[in-house]
């Protein structure tokens, strides 16, 4: 337990070291909403209806901008190997560098959402609801992540095929993700059953994502 606490604790704080990654997420997240009205109009009851829909969109892509570095530094400075070598089994590696990415990346752009909210003209009533889907939707976000960039480990412009691999896994994530917030605006729907829903796709991820995300490092570092 000590290792891994060790490895996400140094992960979490190289990552906000760094800066470059979290912060070209939350600098593409705000553009991307911050246009999104200019593009659509004044009409403010539109904003209203479709904001949740612009969030989770706007989310999904900018956590995908730093999808590519869970595994790349390690893998640059041969730390990768050094990890395959060490206590912790290599599935418990790769989850606890998904979950460094979902704190360093999934919360932040989360708890960034309700200030963007604002600017769509999202009702209050949905905020929590919103923050809440979010925060329990993105940690399939970055498990999910984990794999593709464990796939796409030393390829040449692997962004472009990492986001090829896990964009079409996102999609159930987006849709519970969306449907319980727009049922706080909306109704008379129960925002519950896709809020389960995305606890399920979450749990589900971290259990099976670490599995195939290890294998696909075993097969890159051979």
């Amino acid at each position: 337990m000590k290792a891994a606490f060790a490895l996400l604790a140094r992960d979490v704080k190289l990552s906000w070291r760094e800066g470059g990654a979290i912060g070209t997420a939350l600098g593409f997240y705000l553009v991307v909403v911050v246009l999104t009205p200019l593009g659509l109009g004044p009409d403010l009851n539109l904003l209203a209806r479709i904001a949740p829909s612009i969030l989770w969109v706007a989310l999904l892509l900018a956590a995908l901008l730093s999808a590519d570095r869970v595994f790349h530094n390690d893998y640059e400075d041969g730390g990768l190997d050094l990890l395959t070598m060490g206590s912790l089994p290599l599935p418990v590696v790769a989850a606890i560098k998904s979950l460094a990415h979902w704190l360093t990346t999934g919360v932040p752009l989360a708890l960034l959402a309700p200030l963007l909210g604002l600017l769509l003209n999202l009702p209050t009533q949905a905020i929590p609801l919103l923050v809440l889907s979010m925060l329990a939707g993105t940690p399939a976000v970055s498990f999910v992540a984990a794999i593709g960039a464990s796939l796409t480990l030393g390829l040449r412009r692997s962004g472009l095929l990492l986001a090829l691999l896990v964009l079409p896994l996102y999609v159930p994530v987006l849709i519970f993700g969306v449907a319980a917030a727009s049922a706080a605006i909306t109704g008379p729907a129960s925002p519950w059953p896709p809020f389960l829903m995305l606890c399920a796709l979450s749990l589900a991820a971290i259990v099976l994502a670490p599995i195939a995300a290890a294998a696909a490092l075993r097969t890159a570092l051979r």
